[in-house]
């Protein structure tokens, strides 16, 4: 059955989603279910003086209002529990909860939350990270002693003494702002106690065993005691890593006694959850007369908002990205993330890879213009490959394929010139990419799996057991078609339970680009486990494997030297563009888009990952101007937040999927899902640069930064 790696089988969820007959969390709201309603903080930073539910709690209907007295552990985080649950003393952003309302209704929830009253006395807002860092800034976390979440310094060579004898030295400055993941599902959940008397909390998600642990610790309850349940998700990009509203139908029901629910509107989930990190890149760069590239000296500044999230691991890949896929001898970078008053900042497809890249990518085009070399053989000299030494100071994990992702893209390149004495200029940028694969420096990575074989003298079904949550990009039937292979039996005798917490173990989080290669790997050692205890005539067979890749390493905190990734992902992108030099308009007319993915389990759903993450990372680039001032949101609906729709898709989109087996990969594969995001924008800078020979710095490129660049280049 191996022609099933790399057949493009249809999923079998697509039907009900097309169709709408799929269940997302708001979908199953159980009988009886009381419904909740949060009150938001609408206020960047002040102290909490009072909290008088009494009004909201008179209101017929309304069964109770909590408050952060009502919370046993007042506190949650993936990385550190620097969260409130419910704000009891100070809010720091304008999306912390203060209060919860229980409801018999949805109406009743919503005329009794703004019915509860409370007395604030604000408190300075920062909203400025450089502003941050100035010791006499308010503190955003006065316990933490400093607005300062993280830094990441990475040292390698001499980068100041090579700069000095350079024969050519390059300074840059860039900066990129928010990004709304725009998840279709905005969040929703329902929670309720079992006949064990166990919470059972079903929702939308990307790790359920991290919810379920983070939900147990508020609660206080051993593990056990919860079970977390996943729904049809609708999209999620990083977004549904951090909690929103789980722990709120998990406090509610366990206090109550009573199934509830909740459903976020758009404007709720716009100023709740997380955001992609905006971040400050001053660099420096510094290169030989022949095109190689000897010094980078970088600072990076990343505005973490109002609680850590995932701030200090997307400062590493800023930090560890900040040279982009280029072999430097002499690196100097200080990556920074500073706590404010703004919205959190946390994961989002790309994880701080698209943010530093921009800058690289950008970077190395200029030298190449700088000393009269095509930008394409500027990249050739310097490129990584195999055995190239990282900025930390080891080698590559082997299967550096970037090179022949350039190669692909550039061999696809057909130019077709704009029409003469027209407003609109058309030109192509070129741009590489790297992006880890799995969690990285130090953090323990693993994912496992169980596999169950029946029947009588044959295998009769294959029943898998992995806790890998399918946020849309189809994991699940990729695991199958691993199985199945592995197992040399039709894909139809393959069922799978990645849903649920109490019967799936813990494969990891759906990111980093991770699950293919992880849970793909478990399950197919699960698979040959099972396969030979049935050759062993055990029936039924049942076989758990965890699967742990090669180990990371932390920085040296003296040398910062480490072993900080097991895997990399490489891509290449061409992007056409054209530009009206009278409006700044840009419109992206065709991409091309290499990527190595080690093996394409099913080739389908590889080209719609690039597809869609070209989509993403199109209005990244030109569209997506999320605005906050003063630590309030001045874009939280989508008719001020400009998403991408058909018609500003390019008109071709040609995916160049490559298969260079990864070592450790399920059959050679490795992941691809944020890949499509990492160089496109800076392929679409350097296309607007040869279009207009102005060069545009700050993402979004709006027409109104385009337009002033244009000017500003006497263009």
């Amino acid at each position: 059955m191996t022609d099933l790696i790399g057949a493009s089988i249809a999923r079998p969820d697509a039907l009900a989603k097309v169709t709408g007959a799929a269940r997302y969390p708001a979908d199953s709201i159980r009988p009886g279910s009381l419904h909740l309603k949060v009150v938001f903080a609408d206020r960047p930073h002040a102290r909490i003086i009072a909290i008088d539910p009494s009004q909201a709690l008179a209101l017929p209907g309304v069964v109770a209002v909590f408050t952060a007295a009502d919370v046993p552990h007042n506190a949650y985080g993936l990385v550190q529990a620097d969260q409130p649950v419910l704000c009891g003393d100070v809010v720091r952003f304008i999306g912390d909860r203060v209060a919860l309302v229980a409801a018999e209704t949805r109406a009743a929830a919503v005329a009794a939350a703004r019915l509860v009253q409370v007395t604030y006395a604000d408190l300075p807002v920062v909203s400025d990270p450089r502003a941050a860092l100035d010791p006499a800034a308010a503190l955003i976390h006065p316990a933490h002693g400093s607005n300062v979440v993280s830094r990441c310094p990475i040292r390698k060579g001499d980068a100041a003494a090579a700069l000095a004898e350079a024969d050519l030295v390059l300074e840059g400055t860039f900066s990129t702002g928010w990004q709304e993941h725009a998840y279709l599902q905005p969040e929703a959940g329902s929670a309720y106690l079992d006949e064990q008397g166990r919470v059972v909390v079903e929702t939308a998600g990307q790790w359920l065993h991290e919810d379920r642990r983070q939900i147990a610790e508020i609660l206080q309850l051993p593990v056990d005691q919860v079970i977390v349940r996943y729904a049809a998700i609708g999209g999620a990009f990083g977004g549904r890593e951090d909690l929103s509203v789980q722990h709120l139908v998990a406090l509610a029901a366990w206090k109550l006694r009573r199934p509830v629910t909740i459903r976020w509107s758009r404007e709720e989930s716009m100023i709740s959850h997380h955001k992609r990190h905006p971040v400050q890149i001053r660099c420096r760069w510094g290169a030989r007369r022949d095109g190689r590239i000897i010094a980078v000296q970088s600072e990076v500044i990343a505005d973490g908002g109002a609680y850590e999230s995932t701030s200090a691991e997307v400062l590493k890949c800023l930090a560890l990205f900040a040279t982009g896929c280029y072999e430097v001898p002499h690196i100097h970078v200080d990556a920074t993330a500073v706590y404010t008053n703004n919205l959190p900042s946390g994961a989002f497809r790309g994880f701080g890879s698209p943010q530093a890249q921009f800058a690289s990518e950008v970077m190395v085009t200029r030298l190449a213009h700088a000393l009269g070399i095509d930008p394409i053989e500027m990249r050739r000299i310097n490129l990584y490959r195999e055995g190239s030494i990282e900025p930390t100071q080891m080698p590559l994990p082997p299967g550096v394929s970037v090179r022949a992702c350039l190669e692909a893209c550039v061999d696809a390149i057909r130019v077709e010139h704009a029409p003469p004495l027209s407003p609109r200029r058309r030109a192509w940028g070129i741009a590489c990419g790297i992006k880890n694969l799995g969690y990285s420096f130090g953090f323990p990575e693993q994912a496992t799996a169980t596999v169950e074989l029946f029947g009588a003298a044959a295998i009769e079904h294959a029943h898998i057991r992995v806790g890998a949550a399918d946020v849309g990009q189809g994991v699940q039937l990729i695991l199958r078609q691993i199985a199945a292979t592995a197992l040399n039996i039709p894909l139809a005798q393959t069922t799978i339970i990645a849903d649920d917490s109490a019967e799936a173990p813990n494969a990891g989080s759906a990111s980093a680009s991770r699950l293919t290669l992880m849970a793909g790997r478990a399950v197919h050692d699960a698979a040959q486990a099972a396969l030979r205890e049935w050759m062993n005539e055990e029936r039924p067979a049942r076989a758990t494997v965890q699967y742990r890749p090669p180990a990371t390493t932390s920085l040296d905190p003296q040398t910062t030297a480490g072993q900080p990734n097991y895997a990399y992902g490489y891509a290449a992108q061409a992007v056409e563009v054209e530009v009206d030099v009278t409006t700044g308009m840009v419109q992206v007319l065709q991409v091309i888009s290499a990527h190595d993915v080690g093996r394409a389990i099913n080739r389908q759903q590889v080209e719609g990952q690039i597809e869609g993450g070209i989509a993403q990372a199109l209005g990244y680039s030109l569209l997506e101007h999320f605005q906050m001032r003063d630590g309030r949101v001045l874009t939280p609906h989508f008719s001020n937040y400009l998403l991408p729709t058909a018609l500003d898709a390019p008109l071709t989109i040609t995916p160049i999927i490559l298969e260079l087996a990864d070592p450790e990969g399920p059959y050679g594969a490795r992941g691809v899902a944020e890949l499509p995001l990492v160089p496109f924008a800076p392929a679409v800078a350097t296309a607007i640069h040869a279009a207009t020979g102005a060069w545009v710095s700050d993402l979004p490129f709006t027409p109104e930064r385009v337009l002033r660049a244009i000017r500003d280049a006497g263009m």
